[in-house]
């Protein structure tokens, strides 16, 4: 499989939180995915851009908040994301680059 364009419009970046870091300790890795993804697509992408073997995707839509900025109401984004289970033996490296 090669990765495609559309694979980089699925995946938007990874997300590296405590509880992702629990969540790698059991073979998963967190994506923050684009809001109309589904997880056959989710699936798809991460198997072609980054070689792995995918067991299962679970998703979550945290919806936005409405907070104020200089008196104005104003919406934070919805974010989507992606827990990716992977096959044993599999690994992605997601380091803070830090």
């Amino acid at each position: 499989m090669s990765a495609k364009a559309q694979h980089y419009d699925v995946i938007r970046k990874p997300i590296i939180t405590e509880k992702s870091t629990m969540a790698s300790e059991n073979g998963a890795v967190v994506f923050e995915v684009a809001i109309d993804s589904n997880k056959p697509q989710i699936k798809e992408a991460v198997e072609a851009l980054f070689g792995v073997k995918v067991k299962a995707v679970n998703t979550t839509v945290t919806k936005g908040k409405v907070k104020r900025f200089r008196g104005q109401l104003g919406k934070r984004k919805d974010v989507k994301k992606a827990y990716v289970t992977l096959e044993e033996g599999n690994t992605i490296d997601v380091s803070t680059g830090l």
